[in-house]
């Protein structure tokens, strides 16, 4: 069944007494006001397309308004695992394993590289700049784009922002324009870009794209850290994980899944 939408509010997600793990209660925690659309599901998997702020899985004081916890109690399926991770900030498809039996093979898919994915994000329409570490390579020159920016990066624990240093290479982004540019992104000045992850540390395109003086519109972390409240959902972070593509690992069928969450004045 595709097309199933596990919305924000609390009638939204129903419950069934004693088929839902025992969760602990965090205070406080705010509503977030956007639903949770399914893209695509079977008996083994199903696909969502995740909402800007809404976080994976628990963390901190996000619990009930999570991806995982929506899904479990909407659906009654308390088994329901993530195959992978998005940030809490970033939107788009995220692939979850309803099927204890078959949870090992799909994360693997991710832990193997064995999924491609492609981002997008909104940034400004400048000349990339040369970063301060590591390097940039043209990969059709004389064209600006599409690009392959390789560098050392490091996130410490306790530290918000992940930074580049000098040092052997560890995180790889091919950036390059989007196909099709909307005329009210142009006109505002910025344009749409296309991120593919070769590698997947944290906070990877975030870095890369700020790094080249293309910071991502929406972003409270890079350049600089901006303080807003927790319940503030007005600025989103301008990035999608757009398409997400591999092979079943139990019957071989191609799976492409595409998100629908818009970007700048294309949000839905």
């Amino acid at each position: 069944m595709v097309g199933r939408d596990w919305g924000s509010g609390p009638g939204s997600t129903p419950r069934q007494e004693g088929r839902v793990r025992p969760h602990r209660w965090v205070l406080e925690e705010p509503d977030i006001p956007f639903d949770l659309p399914v893209l695509y599901e079977d008996e083994r998997i199903i696909v969502v397309d995740k909402p800007h702020f809404l976080a994976t899985t628990p963390r901190g004081m996000w619990y009930r308004q999570t991806a995982l916890l929506r899904l479990q109690e909407g659906l009654n399926e308390p088994d329901i695992t993530p195959a992978h991770r998005l940030d809490r900030l970033t939107a788009g498809v995220l692939v979850l394993v309803r099927d204890p039996a078959y949870r090992g093979a799909y994360q693997l898919l991710f832990e193997h590289h064995l999924v491609r994915k492609t981002y997008q994000c909104l940034a400004p329409c400048l000349p990339a700049r040369r970063p301060s570490f590591g390097t940039v390579s043209r990969l059709s020159p004389p064209a600006a784009f599409p690009l392959l920016r390789r560098s050392r990066l490091v996130k410490d624990r306790g530290r918000l922002q992940a930074y580049e240093e000098p040092g052997t290479v560890n995180a790889e982004t091919v950036i390059q324009l989007a196909d099709q540019q909307p005329g009210e992104v142009v006109r505002a000045g910025y344009r749409l870009y296309d991120l593919y992850p070769v590698t997947g540390k944290t906070h990877q395109l975030r870095v890369h794209m700020n790094s080249l003086g293309l910071p991502i519109v929406g972003d409270p972390f890079y350049p600089d850290l901006v303080d807003r409240p927790y319940d503030d959902f007005s600025q989103p972070l301008e990035l999608v994980a757009r398409t997400l593509e591999f092979d079943d690992p139990v019957d071989g069928r191609r799976h492409r899944f595409r998100s629908q969450v818009g970007l700048g004045a294309g949000r839905r």
